[in-house]
């Protein structure tokens, strides 16, 4: 049965944080919200809940899963990140963006790119998501909630509820969220490529 947890958008309860990230630890799946839209989420090194996420959302091995990071120290851990990348992730962090780097050994090679040797990672600015990383101490394996048959994410969680059934394991109810996913820039190459413009603003990117 999918457990629902009202959670306070901005002051989340720390009971229910413990008990979101106790059940990510376990092998959960969640709908959280974020600074951009609600998003899936599952523990990181948990492969059939990584593929529960992609049945969810009806995409293949080659979809970017993003890892949420609590800040840019982490996010480090698991991208390579020169002096040029961390000047643009400090000035744009944290916020609705993910990035395309090239992986570090601590990704699971299930999780990079097949083709790239890449990674999408995000630092958000959503209190709920900031405190379940904060009490999980690692990333968050997740994606964007938007179903198959849609073209914009969920934006209620009482939708999710309706419309996911037991697909997930809980849903935290932060209230309305965005429509509008994340700006996504590619730091692969020699200069910054946007390649999906979103809720962040793309212009400390473009040339």
């Amino acid at each position: 049965m999918t457990q629902f947890f009202a959670i306070h958008p901005d002051n989340p309860q720390p009971r229910l944080i413990r008990q979101a990230a106790a059940m990510l630890r376990d092998g959960a799946v969640i709908v959280y919200p974020t600074d951009s839209c609600y998003a899936l989420g599952c523990h990181l090194g948990d492969r059939t809940a990584v593929e529960r996420i992609r049945r969810i959302r009806g995409v293949d091995d080659s979809h970017y899963m993003t890892l949420m990071c609590r800040d840019l120290s982490e996010l480090a851990r698991y991208a390579r990140v020169d002096n040029t990348h961390f000047r643009l992730l400090k000035n744009n962090t944290p916020g609705s963006y993910t990035f395309i780097l090239e992986a570090t050994r601590e990704v699971p090679k299930r999780l990079q790119h097949p083709r790239r040797n890449s990674v999408g990672l995000r630092i958000p600015a959503h209190p709920v998501a900031l405190a379940l990383l904060e009490e999980l101490g690692e990333p968050l394996l997740s994606s964007t909630l938007i179903l198959p048959d849609d073209n914009l994410p969920l934006n209620d969680a009482e939708e999710a509820r309706r419309r996911l059934g037991r697909s997930v394991d809980l849903i935290l109810d932060g209230g309305p969220a965005g429509l509008e996913p994340t700006t996504v820039v590619d730091l692969t190459g020699d200069t910054p490529v946007v390649t999906r413009r979103g809720k962040g603003d793309a212009a400390p990117f473009e040339a």
